[in-house]
């Protein structure tokens, strides 16, 4: 039987739905702005949370309201049909992984609620046992770079664990600085992303000092070229892919077998891809870690839940929100995260 299959025939039950919009300045430098999907029926109530990056499109999102046909009986598989159908855009998003994104906040909201309308938790019906979430602190090191973003979160927080983007303003000076902390699981090269602000060339100076100086560091998303490829070739172990695995058959594309992939369930748009894409790294004996994308609600206890039950002790990038901002507070938990599932429904913490 597959993941999905306990999931998709889940009852559902809908008679309202209804968007509320969240904010936050966070560390890289921006304002997040996502919206949290409320599907409401029976007396029950399920959250879902759109990660989408552009301002412009949760605006209007947010100003269209709740326009969608979602009102009836449904199953949890049959509802991905209809969200499948329907174009809740008001306006085209100016990038495309948007549209996964959004149906993931839907589809999500929907399996929440299903459960919270069967008195179940996902753990009980996928028949596993959430266990503590080790996680990493995802962070880029500012412009000019600077060692100080990292300094300041081990002085508060001395076992955290760090996932970096390296980036070509990095000198020799800095890379051994930041070696010298022994506190970085992975290291991201964007190299799959172009026309965003987080876009980093094949940089074979930046690749060949990088990969040396953390030879036990996983290296995500490095731009394959003839110049980087003599570089990485050696360490393909270590290589492990993100921006472009959106379901199967990108993990089944990817140009050699991976060690590891980072399985972002915003990026599957749909519960039934991603639960494809669990199976097919457990009968390939494919590694797996959870990544998020700055979510302000309860999107980041959905990914950290969902690392619990499939890859708990692999360096997730599902840290708690609080330690996105930019100079994170006292008080915040450390990793590995205590199990925290709802008794029903797919949430996690004390997120309502």
């Amino acid at each position: 039987m597959s993941t999905h299959d306990p999931l998709a025939d889940l009852p559902l039950e809908i008679d309202s739905y209804a968007l509320e919009g969240l904010e936050r300045d966070v560390s890289s430098d921006f304002t997040r702005l996502s919206t949290v999907i409320r599907l409401r029926g029976g007396g029950h109530e399920g959250v879902g949370e759109d990660v989408t990056y552009e301002a412009l499109d949760h605006v209007a999102f947010q100003g269209a309201g709740p326009t969608l046909p979602l009102a009836g009986s449904h199953t949890v598989e049959s509802f991905s049909r209809l969200i499948e159908e329907l174009d809740p855009w008001p306006s085209p998003p100016v990038r495309d992984p948007s549209y996964d994104y959004r149906r993931w906040a839907f589809e999500s909201a929907a399996l929440d609620l299903a459960l919270e309308q069967a008195g179940r938790s996902l753990a009980d019906v996928l028949g596993r046992e959430p266990r503590p979430v080790t996680f990493v602190v995802s962070l880029r090191l500012g412009d000019p770079p600077s060692i100080d973003p990292l300094r300041r979160r081990l002085d508060s927080y001395p076992s955290l664990r760090f996932k970096l983007d390296p980036t070509s303003d990095w000198d020799d000076e800095l890379i051994a600085a930041v070696a010298a902390t022994g506190a970085v699981d992975s290291v991201d090269f964007k190299g799959a992303y172009e026309g965003t602000i987080v876009d980093q060339p094949a940089d074979p100076h930046l690749y060949r000092a990088v990969v040396e100086a953390f030879p036990d560091a996983w290296i995500e998303d490095p731009k394959l070229r003839p110049e980087t490829d003599d570089i990485l070739r050696d360490h393909r172990d270590r290589i492990t892919w993100d921006a472009i695995v959106h379901s199967v058959e990108d993990i089944d594309a990817l140009p050699f077998l991976p060690k590891m992939v980072n399985l972002k369930p915003s990026r599957f748009g749909s519960l039934r891809a991603l639960c494809a894409a669990y199976d097919l790294c457990a009968e390939r004996g494919i590694g797996a870690y959870g990544g998020g994308q700055f979510e302000l609600g309860p999107g980041r206890g959905q990914i950290q839940y969902l690392a619990s039950l499939f890859h708990p002790d692999t360096p997730n990038d599902v840290a708690p929100g609080g330690y996105n901002d930019p100079d994170p507070g006292p008080g915040l938990p450390d990793s590995p995260l205590a199990p925290e599932p709802s008794p029903a429904g797919f949430r996690w913490g004390d997120w309502r």
